[in-house]
């Protein structure tokens, strides 16, 4: 099995947002694989090996998950029972707010492979669809009724990957996705490191996927937050 850098591994698992916050975490003695603590940023592990921070200062799997938790609090959406679906999943923050919140099923889907936490993928109620397009899901793929939607992918705007899973969704169903605006400008609107910086254009951007998304069948938007 191949092998990585804990530090890089961190990283790529999004347990930690860069090389430097890696190996500050392993520093501090928080990172762990199995019940052994990582020692060294440079220390080799097998890219499948469960690993995990401990001592964060939040509850999910990575930080991606306070982003879901605050639109969930914002909007007043409660995921509790119901079957739900997260585009994008990686390592699984969005997937482990679902299920916090109750969830009966979520089926975390991503393009990649091997990044989901170990605790989400050994869990009964999460259903692993990995090496998976989330633009070509379909009824053979995803056999029961969509009651939450939710998205965080990158390298893909919003148009593109969504039109297919909303069809998944049954009446009632709510959704939340994070609008990347570096994925849905246009050519010679993305600035240097790839960041859209302007504010016009991203209230711009905003406001574009919110009025498409209202346009479709069934759906209302109740808004845009940071």
């Amino acid at each position: 099995m191949p092998k990585q850098r804990a530090d890089l591994l961190l990283v790529a698992l999004g347990l930690a947002e860069s090389r430097a916050k890696a190996q500050a975490l392993i520093l501090a003695g928080k990172v762990f694989t199995d019940a052994k603590r990582v020692e060294k940023a440079g220390d080799l592990l097998p890219e499948g090996v469960p690993i995990e921070v401990r001592g964060q200062d939040h509850p999910w799997v990575s930080r991606g998950g306070l982003k879901l938790a605050h639109a969930l609090t914002h909007f007043g959406l409660n995921p509790e029972g119901r079957i739900c679906i997260d585009l994008g999943a990686s390592t699984g923050g969005f997937t482990d707010v679902l299920l916090q919140h109750g969830a009966a099923r979520v089926y975390a889907v991503d393009v990649g492979h091997g990044q989901l936490a170990w605790k989400l993928r050994q869990d009964p109620r999460v259903q692993v669809l990995e090496k998976t397009n989330a633009r070509y899901l379909d009824a053979s793929m995803i056999p029961e009724p969509i009651g939450a939607l939710v998205c965080d992918a990158s390298f893909i705007g919003l148009r593109t990957i969504l039109p297919a899973p909303l069809t998944l969704c049954a009446p009632g169903a709510f959704a939340v996705a994070l609008i990347k605006p570096q994925f849905e400008a246009g050519p010679g609107q993305v600035g240097k490191g790839g960041v859209v910086r302007d504010p016009a254009l991203h209230r711009a951007i905003c406001d574009s996927i919110s009025n498409w998304w209202a346009d479709l069948p069934g759906w209302q938007v109740l808004g845009v937050t940071e």
